[in-house]
Formats: structure tokens, sequence, C-alpha cells
């Protein structure tokens, strides 16, 4: 029987719990590098794959508000899964969120690095773009000094990260405005202008290929459903997790749509422009310095690598709750210790912050990798992982709401979560077949698909830990339905 002395400490109030979705799904970060990443692929379109992966997660966030209006649960989409398609089922989700927690880790370890050597070559400090070690040293202290923060106190944590990143972001969209401003008044530094072409596919390009495109806009909106592994310590999971889910993807929406169409007009919406969004090491950084001054971009580097690090605190948070979930109700004691003082999973957090270094020195190894290839690779991973994460998700609330013998939401919104599914299964799709053959790309499925089977394989060949794990969601007083 669990003890008093294991269980979390319910402490957060909402904006606290919005503080760890907004952490994790770090706008100002993402905004500032993950457009980089389909840019090579889907060009000037950026904007529009981000658009369609914001309509995507708008229509994924039903199930998770849905859910959380009914359980709240340390394991996240373990706990939901778990109760709504059955114990084995939840392990294998729950797993599959435990792997994008763990990637997005080794994402914004990368990010704390990039970031911080762009603002270290700001000041005239460094001259390394991202291509040496620099990256990795600063990514590497980052990683301890965030493992440290996530052995104390959440509720401190959040409180700062909601500051910082809010503030980062006013930053970015007053600097936005000005870019805007300046493209519509053509007094743009180097003669860009306005034009909607951005939110069209461009000659040439299939429009099947801008779904490899929209994988980084899971990315970026990933974290949206963190505020779910509050669900025992928040003070009110079941008003305050729902809201905070749909919050923050209502947000998040407008927000990455507007901002990366900004970004690929400030830069130039041509081969030219594009060559330099690419090889930018701060989007909004160079667009302040660009179209402000020198001062705005570093300022925003700056918010931008303390958000790395918000987000590499919320990801390492999250995963720790989703691993002591995990070896809680399979009784992995080692996986389970909680805090006296601060009542956090301590050994979880170790775990996840070994794993998150070995990761990436396997990665830097294996294809001699810069930080940013690293970036890339994890975010690609976790991303693909969690595709499968939220599909099981989605099915679950779809069998609940619908299809369990009571009526829990009128019949016409079951549209909402197929056409979710719908774009989930799409955007897989397209980013797993054709199978890569050779380097990194072979890797990206290897592992998603490696990950997946590890917890197929774990439910089969152990169905008695399964049954156990499954008994103890059934008897957990937070999967109880409350009217």
């Amino acid at each position: 029987m669990q003890g008093s002395g294991n269980k979390l400490s319910k402490s957060l109030n909402i904006w606290e719990v919005i503080g760890i979705s907004i952490a994790l799904m770090a706008p100002s970060m993402a905004a500032n590098i993950n457009p980089q990443g389909p840019a090579s692929v889907v060009g000037t379109a950026v904007p529009l794959a981000f658009f369609i992966a914001a309509i995507g997660v708008a229509l994924v966030s039903y199930g998770f508000i849905r859910l959380t209006q009914a359980f709240n649960h340390a394991g996240s989409v373990y706990g939901l899964v778990g109760k709504t398609l059955g114990p084995r089922t939840g392990v294998i989700a729950g797993w599959g969120l435990l792997g994008t927690y763990i990637f997005y880790t080794v994402v914004s370890t990368m990010a704390t690095g990039v970031f911080g050597t762009a603002l270290l070559d700001q000041l005239g400090l460094v001259t390394d773009a991202g291509g040496g070690m620099i990256p990795f040293i600063i990514g590497g202290l980052g990683l301890v000094i965030v493992t440290a923060l996530a052995l104390s106190s959440v509720k401190r944590g959040t409180r700062l990260l909601l500051i910082v990143e809010s503030a980062t972001v006013v930053l970015i969209l007053l600097t936005t405005l000005v870019v805007l401003y300046k493209l519509l008044t053509g007094t743009a530094p180097d003669g860009q202008v306005f034009t909607m072409s951005v939110f069209s596919i461009p000659a040439g390009l299939d429009s099947n290929t801008i779904f490899l495109g929209v994988v980084f806009g899971f990315l970026s909106f990933a974290g949206f459903e963190a505020s779910a592994t509050m669900g025992e310590e928040a003070n009110a999971p079941r008003r305050d997790i729902p809201k905070a889910i749909l919050g923050v993807v209502l947000f998040g929406g407008v927000y990455f749509t507007f901002v990366t169409a900004i970004e690929v007009m400030g830069f130039g919406a041509n081969d030219g422009g594009m060559k330099k969004f690419i090889s930018s090491g701060s989007l909004l950084g160079d667009l302040g310095s660009s179209y402000i001054g020198s001062w705005v971009g570093l300022l925003i580097t700056i918010g931008v690598t303390i958000s790395a690090m918000g987000c590499l605190l919320a990801s390492m948070v999250g995963a720790a709750r989703m691993l002591y979930a995990l070896g809680r109700d399979a009784e992995i004691e080692r996986f389970t210790k909680i805090s006296d003082k601060n009542k956090v999973p301590t050994t979880a957090v170790y775990w996840v912050s070994g794993a998150v270094a070995v990761f990436v020195i396997f990665w830097k190894l294996a294809f001699s990798a810069g930080a940013f290839d690293v970036f890339v690779g994890a975010g690609v991973i976790g991303t693909l992982i969690l595709l499968v994460a939220y599909g099981l998700a989605t099915v679950g609330a779809i069998r609940f709401l619908f299809f369990s013998g009571k009526q829990r939401a009128p019949k016409w919104e079951i549209i909402i979560p197929v056409l979710g599914l719908a774009v989930l299964v799409y955007t897989l799709f397209r980013n797993v077949w054709p199978l890569p053959t050779t380097g990194a790309g072979q890797a990206y499925d290897v592992i998603t698909i490696g990950w997946i089977l590890i917890a197929i394989i774990g439910v089969v060949a152990a169905p008695k830990t399964a049954k156990k794990m499954g008994d103890r969601l059934n008897a957990d007083e937070n999967l109880i339905e409350t009217s």
C-alpha cells in the first residue's frame, strides 16, 4: 500500500499550472528556432505548416480537456488512456509520453546551448555559431543547473518561469508589430514586403510535403498538455487543468501562426531571405537587431536563452512525473522516492537527467552532430512518439465520451476528436513513410518505432505487472469519475 510519504503535495494554483504548460511549450524559444527545422523542406510555407499544426492541436486538445474534467493523474496520458482504453494501452501511452518528455529535455538542453552561444556571440565573447563544442558545454551546464532546480520546489520554479516567459513573449510581440509596420509601409531594411504567399504552397512543392513541416509545428505546441502531469499537485485539477489546456492552445495557435509569418516576411519570402532565415542564430533576435536596434536583439536573445532553460526545467519535471507514475504502479521503488522536504520525485529526476546526457553524447559521436543537429533529431523523434500518445488519448476520449454507455458530451462533438485523429495519423504517416535508408533520418524512425515497441513487448511479456498496474489505476482516487 502506498504510504502518505510517497504522495505528491497539492500546492499549485491555476497560474502555476499554466506555467508548466507555457514553460514546456516555451513560445519564445520555439518561435526562435523551431521554424528553422522545416524551412529547408517547405521553404516560405513555414507559416502554413504551423497553421495546419495549430488546427490539429486545437482538435486534439478537445480530448484532453474533456478527460481532465473527469480525471487527474501525475501520469497524464498514462492515467487517462489507462482509464479509457485499458491499462496495457495506458502503459504504452505513458511510456510514449515519457519518451517525448525525455527527448524534449534533450531538445531544450541543446536550445540552451545554441541560444547561450548566440548570446555570447552578440556580446563579442565567442565566435562559435553553433558548430563546435561551446553549445554542448553551455547546454551541459544548463542541464546541471536545471537538474538542481527540478529537485527543489516546483511552486517557486513555475512562478519564475511564467514571469520570464511572459516578459519575453511581450517583447517578441512588440518586435513583430514593428516589423509588420515596416513591411506594410515599405520601410523594411532590405526591401522586404508584406505578402500572404507565406500561406500558400511554393511552386514545385508537393502539398503532401507540407506535413513534413507540420511535425515541427506540433513540436512547438507540444507541452500544451503538460499541465495534466500536475494533476496530483494542483489545488483544483479538474477545474484548472482543462482551463489551462484550452488557454494555452488558443494562445499558441494565434501566436505561432502570426509570429512565423512575420519572421519569414521579415527575412524575405524568397530564396535569399530563406537562406538567412535558416542560418540565423536567433530568428527574432536578428529581426530585432535589423529592424529596431541591436539592444532589442540582445534582450530577445537573453529572454529566449532563459526560456530554453525554462523549457528544459518543464520537460524534466514532466518526464520525472511520468517516470514516477509508471514506477509507482509497477512497484519499481527506485523511481518512486519522494523528497521529504520538497515533495518531488528525486530519483526520477536523476534518471531523466542521466538519460539526456547519454543521448546527447551518443548522437554527437554517432553522427558527428552539431548542437542544432542534436536539437532537430531529438525534436523529430520526440514529436513522432508524441503523435502516437496523442492519438491514443484521442481514441480514449472518443470511447469514453461517446461509446461507454453513458452520454458525456453532445453527439455532434464527436467530429472534433475524429478530425484531430485524422490529422495526427496523416502527419505521422508522412514523416515515417517511406522509411529513410541512411543517415540520421533513418535513426529517427528506428528510435521512434523501437521506443513504442519496448512498451508493447513489455506489456505482452509481463502480464502480471500489467495487471498490477491496471489494478492500481482502477483503484486510484484520482481516476474516479465525479459527476
